[in-house]
């Protein structure tokens, strides 16, 4: 393609970058460019919510890992990212849910991003959602993003949750309204039974307008950079599309949305960064920004599996019958997102919100799923969603097609083990008793009675991901901070980053739906700054 001037350039079409196009586009005013480094996401595998997995290590992923983790035994944790129309919301559990009211408002007290409380970014779910069952003043109806309760529940999760509540956790039926502490059914985003991506929420009916241009196949590999009179500025963006090297200019502006991975990486390939680690990779200083790539923060899990008996594994229902029911109506085990319960609660007294986080699956779910059991089993993964650690995103190379150095520093901070340990044996208890425990035979990879030696242990060895790295391009006031609190990246002018990456901190929760709402926000923010 020629090189083209359009007001807005957009790196990365996944959860806010595919919003932030949709949503500007809708001036007729303005143009907008979209570039993304995959391509359509049009694969059955895509639509059925409860083959999710099966994208993991295809040409789908971007297929990170990390760096050896100290406190997982050494082991590299893998990452998968999608990689086409709709970023991680193509490839996610589509579980739906928010955060805590304590989130947002530390974000605006502790880290000054003023304009960023509870208060303020909930207009912005609101906005966004489509919710079949939820409403007001919580939810929103009207909204691209369709949310449902799941179309299929299997026994195994009716029954965990009737085993946290016969544990002493209270019952709720929505996660996202005025209390967060409970146990019940996650609500997802599909629609009718298929998974209902930003791509499909947002972009696909942006894509007919004549002032938005999609460019799939484009990996962008710089942020042009003007000087002048003691200022910088982004112009455009160069990028690679079939062999080809390409530049695109932004007339207005230039927004990163490549997520708390892609939107660092390409930041430092800028020159944007840490001057001393930049000068270590052979690329040259532009902006000398310490916070880009620092603060990495993410959900680590760990699961309880059980062998099962009188009773069924998801994987084992995973059959061509069931992929017609799915395919005609939208229903049965195929249109399961597996995570299909889960819970909230704190593992001491004296927390401002919930800190642990409960995802129950019908299905022998560990390594990322992708093993499938040769006997019926249940997963009930304990997930730290109060994260003290902090890691970083480093380059490994000057050439963009290199995978960056990604160090989450997994339980570096002792109380981030304390809190996971607590959590994985309030989970124990809650499994053993109750309506669940009728259905467990005996534990998988752990005694019947583990200790907490043997329980950290199991951490160690088998704690992954919950694909919610955030806080890499953090925003606010602060001297770590990479953006200030209208997303604008400091020192540069006409750069702003828009995805998870500006999270000062993780929520509590699945981070899908704040991405969401910082794109919503972002176009509102960037329509008022004309």
């Amino acid at each position: 393609m020629p090189e083209e001037t359009y007001d807005y350039v957009i790196v990365g079409a996944g959860s806010a970058g595919a919003v932030l196009a949709a949503r500007l586009s809708e001036d007729p005013g303005v143009t907008v460019c979209l570039l993304e480094a995959g391509g359509e996401a049009d694969a059955d595998e895509v639509m059925i919510p409860a083959a999710f997995s099966s994208l993991f290590k295809t040409r789908w992923d971007w297929n990170y890992e990390t760096t050896e983790q100290k406190q997982l035994n050494g082991r590299r944790a893998y990452w998968p990212r999608m990689k086409a129309l709709g970023g991680c919301s193509s490839m996610n559990a589509m579980i739906y849910i928010r955060g805590n009211r304590a989130d947002y408002d530390s974000w605006r007290d502790q880290y000054g991003a003023a304009g960023w409380g509870y208060d303020d970014v909930l207009p912005y779910f609101v906005k966004s959602e489509g919710n079949t069952r939820l409403g007001g003043p919580f939810h929103g109806q009207g909204g691209p993003l369709h949310v449902e309760d799941r179309r299929y529940t299997h026994e195994l999760s009716q029954a965990f949750v009737d085993s946290a509540l016969s544990a002493g956790i209270k019952p709720t039926d929505d996660f996202n309204g005025a209390e967060q502490e409970g146990a019940g059914l996650y609500q997802v985003t599909c629609r009718k039974g298929r998974r209902w991506s930003v791509n499909e929420a947002y972009l696909r009916p942006a894509r007919s307008r004549d002032n938005l241009t999609v460019e799939t196949g484009a990996l962008a590999t710089g942020v042009l950079l003007e000087s002048a009179g003691g200022s910088t500025r982004a112009t455009g963006v160069t990028f690679r599309q079939s062999g080809a090297e390409h530049t695109v200019h932004a007339s207005r502006e230039v927004m990163l949305s490549g997520g708390a991975i892609n939107s660092p990486q390409l930041l430092l390939l800028s020159g944007i960064g840490p001057a001393s680690h930049l000068a270590e990779v052979g690329v040259e200083s532009k902006v000398d920004l310490p916070g880009v790539g620092a603060n990495l923060q993410d959900h680590p899990a760990a699961g309880w599996l059980w062998y099962t008996k009188d009773t069924t594994d998801i994987a084992q229902l995973n059959n061509v019958r069931n992929f017609v029911r799915w395919k005609a109506r939208g229903t049965g085990p195929l249109s399961s997102n597996v995570g299909e319960a889960g819970a909230f609660f704190t593992t001491r007294d004296g927390l401002p919100a919930p800190d642990l986080q409960i995802h129950a699956a019908p299905a022998g779910f560990y390594d990322n799923g992708l093993h499938e059991p040769t006997r019926s089993m249940v997963t009930v993964a304990s997930t730290l969603v109060s994260v003290a650690s902090r890691g970083t995103v480093r380059l490994r190379s000057a050439d963009p097609a290199w995978h960056p150095a990604i160090d989450p520093a997994y339980f570096d901070d002792q109380s981030d083990l304390d809190a996971t340990l607590a959590g994985m044996k309030r989970t124990w208890e809650i499994c053993t008793q109750g309506a669940l425990a009728s259905y467990l035979v005996e534990p998988w990879q752990v005694s019947s009675s583990p200790t907490d030696d043997e329980i950290v242990e199991h951490v160690r060895t088998w704690a992954q991901t919950l694909y919610h790295p955030t806080s890499t391009c953090a925003m606010g006031s602060g001297e770590d901070a990479v953006v200030d609190a209208e997303l604008r990246v400091r020192g540069v002018d006409g750069l702003r980053v828009v995805d998870a990456s500006v999270m000062p901190a993780v929520p509590r929760g699945n981070t899908n739906a704040p991405t969401i709402m910082i794109g919503e926000k972002a176009a509102d923010l960037i329509k008022e700054s004309r």
